[in-house]
């Protein structure tokens, strides 16, 4: 009785421990960027500076529109302020407390077009903030692909294990008969059980580079680590071939979103320049508004308008080499476009000839994996025949397996290679 209530009560625990354990879900690539785009902590920051950049523009906005401030005061003394003396025997004392406030407006009517300016470079840092969170996308997009690709390439090369394994199985089983019946040496069982070690110790660690990369893609797209598996499935097959993704460099290099942080780069430097400019011009305002004082007990109140100009003239001393610094900044950033966009167009070359290399490393793949089946099934006949060695046969399965991993590490690079190329066309 007692041994049927303990088996009844690690029954119980071993059902709350499943029901504890989350259900592990299993992503396609489309799946995995779709929970990296909500999750990922880059995009999140990427939101968040756009909506700082959109405030700016909105606050840039404000400066149109008159500045309205209220001022008040109060005072009290021992002794009034002003003291008369009408005669040797009469003084007056005034202004020994009182009250002064008041609310006024101001209306820039000309500012050097520091105004304009501003609210033109605020919208300039809008569109670069816009830009970056592009870039932020394309970046988790490739990051979760990468990773999306080393777990399949990690799971398949699990299968292969799984089928050389099997294969060593079967060949110990027959080398194993044969040495107990005194046709084979002992030296063909020993080198299958070396086989079988060695192929142990990869499986070991094939298995923990699997567990690592799934909790590094499971933490990249916002997924609980241990609830998270990819599926994809091989086949043996080519992908598609890359050449419907080709496009010419300068055609596709205003499609970029590089390519217009550039332009940006050089707008914002130019609108700095003329900020420094305006600086160094006068400004013109006008403004009114509505006063009252109680300074000899006694309420007063009136409007006023006023107008001001501004201009610095000192200022030029220094505002001078303020504005050739700018120029000469925007020199700089006019040189980087050039120079930047030259690049651009070099590396989309640089992509495409890695895109197509992948492509062909695949073909050779796929047709190793075939050369190398043969050349097993081939060497395990001659050695049932007994015209060739273990060594051999082992050497045949091992280029088997080198077949079989180089095609899935082939297959992944081409698919990486792939979204590189898209995303340095602009797509």
């Amino acid at each position: 009785m007692k041994l049927y209530i303990r088996q009844f009560f690690l029954i119980g625990l071993g059902l709350m421990a499943c029901l504890r354990m989350p259900a592990q879900h299993t992503y396609t690539l489309d799946e995995c960027i779709d929970e990296a785009l909500k999750n990922n902590v880059r995009i999140k920051n990427a939101d968040n500076d756009l909506s700082v950049a959109k405030h700016g523009s909105k606050e840039a906005f404000t400066k149109y529109f008159p500045s309205l401030s209220a001022t008040g005061g109060g005072f009290m003394a021992d002794k009034g302020l002003i003291q008369l003396e009408m005669s040797p025997e009469m003084e007056m004392s005034i202004l020994k407390n009182g009250i002064v406030g008041g609310v006024s407006a101001s209306m820039p009517l000309f500012t050097g077009g520091q105004i304009v300016n501003a609210n033109k470079l605020a919208k300039v840092n809008v569109e670069v903030s816009r830009l970056q969170h592009g870039l932020s996308v394309n970046e988790v997009k490739l990051v979760t692909e990468r990773y999306f690709w080393q777990i399949v390439k990690l799971k398949e090369m699990l299968n292969t294990l799984s089928s050389v394994e099997g294969q060593l199985e079967s060949i110990r089983k027959d080398v194993e008969a044969s040495v107990d019946a005194g046709v084979t040496n002992r030296n063909d069982l020993l080198q299958v059980q070396l086989r079988k070690n060695e192929t142990r110790s990869t499986r070991i660690s094939v298995e923990n580079a699997l567990s690592v990369s799934r909790k590094l893609l499971a933490q990249y797209i916002g997924c609980a680590s241990d609830s998270i598996d990819v599926a994809f499935d091989f086949g043996g097959t080519l992908p598609s071939h890359p050449d419907n993704l080709y496009r010419i460099p300068e055609s596709a290099l205003v499609l970029t979103n590089e390519y217009s942080l550039l332009q940006q780069d050089v707008k914002a430097s130019r609108l700095q320049y003329r900020m420094s400019v305006g600086k160094n011009l006068p400004s013109i305002a006008i403004g009114g508004g509505y006063m009252y004082d109680n300074l000899m007990d006694k309420d007063h109140s009136f409007w006023m308008g006023f107008a001001t100009v501004s201009v610095p003239l000192s200022g030029w001393w220094g505002g001078s080499h303020d504005m050739k610094k700018h120029k000469l900044r925007l020199r700089n950033a006019e040189n980087r476009f050039t120079d930047q966009s030259q690049l651009l167009i070099i590396r989309m070359q640089n992509t495409w000839n890695d895109l197509a290399d992948a492509y062909q490393q695949v073909e050779i793949a796929v047709e190793s994996i075939g050369q190398a089946t043969e050349n097993l099934r081939l060497q395990t006949d001659y050695y049932h025949a007994g015209t060739c060695t273990m060594s051999d046969l082992l050497e045949a399965q091992t280029l088997y397996q080198q077949s079989r991993d180089k095609y899935v590490e082939s297959y992944a690079r081409y698919e990486v290679k792939k979204r590189e190329y898209l995303q340095a066309t602009g797509r």
